[in-house]
């Protein structure tokens, strides 16, 4: 197979996962205006509460992960039975991850959004902006089951080369989350007007129609999709795989959670030069991330190629297929660089803040274009690392990398430096060079190359 197919593979099953998600991303970016038509202290709460979100849908993404290692490779193998053990145990993360999660956010919600406001400011008042953060994330908590359970079926969908349907659920979502907002945020054609709240309220909404689409979907088709026959008949796992999945998902789960977490570390970090850098950044990062999930999306879809191959045990195509899908990836992501700081002029001025929020928005986005290229190199090969089962190699590489230096690093710029943020923002960023040469070389040594279905074959 030459690398035009294989590129073209790839795209077939990325493409809609960078629809569904770019449309997402746009909804968000819709909601994060509306939202900030209400006032600084509004988008600022909404911001908050979406990190620290952003942490336990990254939870529950990490401990679904190593089920959905096995089940790429078991159908690659032609194993449904393996599909079916490597769902049901995701379910079993996830309802761990659910409680676990909400209990925490909401025991904890005082302490963790106070950690984002530090400072005074004239134009801000903190003590509004934390009254809307609890408002928020108290509806917000309702609606993280029907994330996870999407999460379940939309993962082992796209695992078994479906990318298709998660896309359309996704449509559906993102379409009730529009009309929702609208309706319930300014009290429209006789709906309440509920703020904030009602920005919540709509994003529930959504996510429980696209949850009920999802699981409908699959069921219909389950003919096509034979792992869905029998799925739910009983939740046991055979005992050797699940020993096998939970051996690859503690490394993956902690990855990703610590990976999350210190993204809301750094973000916390930044929050120490005031208030209006973190409505700098978070301006920043709502086009940042509609833009990104063309690299995430990627990536994603490479680790799911790439061990449908080993499941088949083709481990040179594997390997070819890595620095072929690697390299494509870094270049889409330097076409997205001059797309984002054409944009950086213009997208802060859609938001009513203050100049000097704007101008900080304007260069934040200015430097993570930068290295978008850095960032797509690293998405996909912390995915190719990931597909043949090494999870431990990429914990190590990802979130302990992550903590041992990149968030170290931030600390002491803002604590010790008088450093412009937007240059301590550079430097951070900069850092991941470091970790797109530990990875090349990785690749390159094939470390990550291994069948792990062929264990139970």
């Amino acid at each position: 197979m030459n690398r035009q197919t294989v590129v073209n593979r790839v795209l077939r099953l990325a493409i809609p996962m960078m629809i569904q998600n770019g449309i997402t991303n746009a909804v968000g970016l819709v909601d994060h205006i509306m939202v900030g038509s209400l006032g600084t202290e509004a988008m600022t709460a909404v911001s908050i509460i979406g990190q620290l979100l952003f942490v336990l849908s990254l939870a529950v993404f990490g401990g679904i992960s190593g089920s959905g290692i096995y089940a790429a490779q078991f159908y690659g193998q032609g194993n449904t039975e393996g599909v079916r053990a490597a769902t049901r145990m995701k379910l079993w993360v996830c309802a761990v991850c659910v409680a676990g999660g909400t209990v925490i956010l909401f025991f904890g919600k005082s302490f963790l959004i106070r950690l984002y406001l530090h400072g005074e400011s004239a134009e801000i008042n903190s003590a509004l902006t934390v009254s809307y953060a609890k408002e928020y994330l108290h509806i917000m908590l309702a609606g993280i089951p029907a994330m996870a359970i999407t999460q379940i079926y939309s993962s082992s969908l796209r695992e078994t080369g479906e990318s298709f349907k998660p896309m359309i659920s996704g449509i559906v979502s993102v379409s009730a989350d529009i009309v929702f907002n609208y309706l319930l945020i300014y009290g429209s054609f006789g709906f309440p007007k509920l703020g904030v709240a009602g920005a919540a309220l709509a994003t529930v909404i959504a996510r429980y129609l696209e949850m009920t689409v999802i699981v409908l979907w699959a069921f219909l088709s389950r003919k096509k999709h034979t792992f869905v026959q029998g799925l739910w008949r009983t939740l046991r796992i055979p005992k050797e795989i699940c020993k096998k999945i939970i051996s690859k998902s503690v490394p993956i789960f902690f990855n990703e959670f610590l990976w999350a977490a210190g993204l809301a570390v750094l973000t916390q970090c930044y929050s120490t030069r005031g208030l209006e850098v973190v409505a700098g950044i978070n301006i920043s990062n709502i086009l940042c991330n509609l833009l990104n999930v063309v690299f995430v999306a990627l990536g994603y879809a490479v680790g799911i190629l790439i061990g449908q191959t080993l499941g088949a045990g083709e481990f040179e195509k594997a390997k070819k297929d890595s620095f072929t899908l690697t390299l494509f990836t870094g270049v889409i992501s330097a076409v997205l660089s001059v797309a984002l700081i054409a944009l950086s002029g213009f997208f802060p001025l859609v938001y009513d803040t203050t100049e000097r929020v704007r101008s900080l928005a304007t260069h934040f986005i200015i430097v993570s274009a930068l290295f978008f290229p850095v960032q797509g190199i690293l998405n996909s090969v912390y995915f190719t690392l990931r597909s043949g089962g090494k999870t431990l190699v990429t914990f190590l590489f990802d979130s302990v990398f992550s903590w041992s230096v990149t968030v170290p690093t931030a600390f002491l710029l803002c604590l010790l430096t008088d450093l412009n943020i937007i240059t301590i923002f550079a430097i951070v960023q900069a850092v991941d060079i470091i970790k797109i040469i530990i990875g090349a070389r990785m690749i390159k040594k094939g470390i990550w190359v291994s069948n792990l279905a062929e264990e139970f074959s």
